[in-house]
């Protein structure tokens, strides 16, 4: 452990690089791009301005990025419906609309034409993989947000899945996302769709209208007078909340609640439906039906599927839950070349049902590659990365059952610690860079189920972008993106708008600080992949990473 933060009088550094680099070799510090020549071991040079004292070096006849690996993946986290609006036509589909108050859990109308018109951006900015929320068609109406219900609450964020078939038309059309997928992979930029598998999404009164299942208390004229024509724009009255549309609604009654998804799909407390159970994998999580993924019986399509005709979903015979689930999704990759999926509340589903779908999958990827041989980035297998809470640096089941990453929930708290001097996240790393020669994780700063890391400014970027293993930046972690509105829930303040009048604007410097580190981290598999060492310097604290031919030296000089 560093005893002491070293410090540094702003003034250039001579450093000993004889063990990193050849004599009269040229070393670039790839942030100032300023190039010395190795001479009796030593270089000199000054870290820029702008670089927190950090010195990133490489051989100076580096010139293009070397071949992508998962282990030095940089993945870009985004909610597509607070990044970038597209196409304003598609941003009241359903029937949804604004609440016109704080706009907390509304949807926003960010879509997959706007990720497209930033792809751009994310190359700028080092991005080798872009995590999406699941662009599948969502429930259509809202829920009481918060505690208080003081607020709408829209499956903006995509966890609240009706149908697997389909992309929401919030989120625009098939054509939309075939161009995103094709002008990403054009910028070698690998496309991962967030997906749930545990849980459907609750019962809206715009769905119960559309799809005809589920019960009122209210009956003939009652039900126009209380709830309106379209039942979606229900309004709370005066000592009302927005949970108190669950008071018109007859939770128990059997037959209304049979024509929803059906006794083969889900478990829930509602209707005559079996009730969850308190174990990990039936529970019903935060009141969500519990998908019966571990269910052996054919199930025939959600029974409210008779009802909904847009849907592509078709009868097979003998399919349970989860061979229809597996299906739908591998289909996505068979049909645009999706590279990967990160699988929402893993812990919750059985492991058997995970393995299923990575093979299936991996089967599709390797279809789509075979018939799209000039859309392809490169021959590299499906990939999946899975949330399991709490899951740290460590080899569990998981790895065993189809993942290839877990996402490391640890990582928050340690570079937390490391803020105010870099040399603290070297037992961190050193750990980490070990460990990891055998497996893989996804390591993060900020997250939309956690909080939004904005201590450190702009040091956040080297805390993050120099971690081994892959990494993910949520977006508008590069831009200080402000935590926005977020009532009676403390975590709807993460998913803010996309800050884009301050990339340009005040959080300018900051983004060319991420940029210069990402790029220099995409430039090199040592970082994610490699083993380090650590040096003993005079002066600052330094690491070498190694993988195959691959070689860094990191520099930080120290407190100023």
């Amino acid at each position: 452990l560093v005893r002491e933060c070293p410090k540094w009088d702003g003034l250039p550094l001579t450093l000993d690089v004889s063990a990193t680099f050849p004599e009269g070799a040229a070393v670039r510090d790839y942030y100032s791009q300023q190039i010395a020549i190795v001479k009796n071991g030593q270089i000199t040079l000054q870290p820029a301005a702008t670089s927190n004292g950090l010195l990133l070096l490489e051989r100076a006849e580096t010139d293009a990025p070397a071949p992508f690996d998962w282990h030095n993946a940089t993945v870009y986290f985004v909610l597509t419906d607070r990044f970038e609006n597209g196409d304003p036509s598609n941003d009241q589909s359903y029937g949804r609309h604004k609440d016109g108050m704080a706009e907390i859990g509304t949807f926003h109308g960010g879509d997959l034409r706007g990720l497209t018109n930033k792809l751009d951006y994310l190359q700028q900015l080092g991005v080798n993989a872009l995590w999406i929320s699941a662009p599948f068609e969502q429930i259509h109406g809202w829920v009481g947000g918060g505690t208080k219900g003081d607020f709408p609450h829209y499956a903006y964020h995509g966890y609240y899945t009706q149908d697997w078939t389909n992309l929401d038309a919030n989120m625009g059309n098939e054509a939309d996302l075939r161009t995103l997928v094709d002008s990403a992979h054009q910028r070698g930029i690998r496309i991962l769709f967030d997906v749930v598998m545990n849980h459907t999404g609750y019962a809206t009164l715009a769905d119960m209208q559309e799809y005809q299942f589920g019960a009122l208390y209210l009956s003939g004229d009652e039900v126009k007078k209380t709830l309106g024509e379209r039942w979606s724009d229900w309004k709370p009255a005066a000592g009302q909340t927005w949970h108190s549309f669950n008071d018109y609604i007859n939770f128990s009654d059997k037959t209304g609640w049979d024509k929803w998804w059906g006794k083969n799909w889900i478990r829930t407390d509602i209707g005559d439906y079996d009730n969850p159970g308190f174990d990990d994998l039936t529970m019903s999580l935060a009141f969500l039906p519990d998908i019966k993924t571990e269910s052996t019986t054919a199930s025939g399509l959600p029974v409210f599927y008779k009802n909904k005709t847009d849907t592509h979903a078709k009868v097979i015979e003998g399919f349970t839950p989860r061979d229809y689930l597996t299906h739908w999704l591998s289909q996505w990759v068979r049909d645009y070349g999706i590279d990967g999926f990160r699988v929402d509340t893993a812990k919750h589903v059985e492991l058997p049902a995970w393995q299923q779908l990575k093979t299936e999958a991996s089967a599709a990827l390797r279809e789509w590659k075979k018939a799209n041989p000039d859309k392809a980035l490169d021959d590299k297998p499906f990939w999946m990365t899975g949330e399991a809470w709490g899951h740290g640096v460590m080899q569990s089941d998981y790895y065993r059952h189809g993942f290839d990453a877990m996402i490391n929930f640890d990582y928050q708290e340690q570079a937390a610690k490391a803020v105010d001097c870099l040399a603290q996240m070297d037992t961190t790393w050193q750990q980490m860079a070990e460990k990891l020669q055998g497996f893989n994780v996804l390591s993060y700063l900020s997250s939309h189920d956690t909080r939004l890391f904005r201590e450190g400014g702009d040091k956040a970027a080297e805390l993050l972008l120099l971690a081994p293993g892959a990494v993910q930046i949520f977006y508008g972690d590069e831009s200080s993106r402000p935590f926005g509105p977020t009532g009676s829930d403390p975590l709807q303040g993460t998913r803010s708008d996309m800050n884009w009048q301050d990339v340009s604007g005040k959080s300018a410097a900051n983004v060319a600080h991420w940029q210069k580190i990402s790029q220099f981290r995409a430039r090199h598999p040592a970082i994610g992949a490699g083993k380090q060492t650590t040096l003993s310097l005079k002066q600052g604290y330094g690491f070498v990473r190694e993988h195959g031919d691959d070689k860094v030296l990191v520099i930080w000089a120290g407190q100023q």
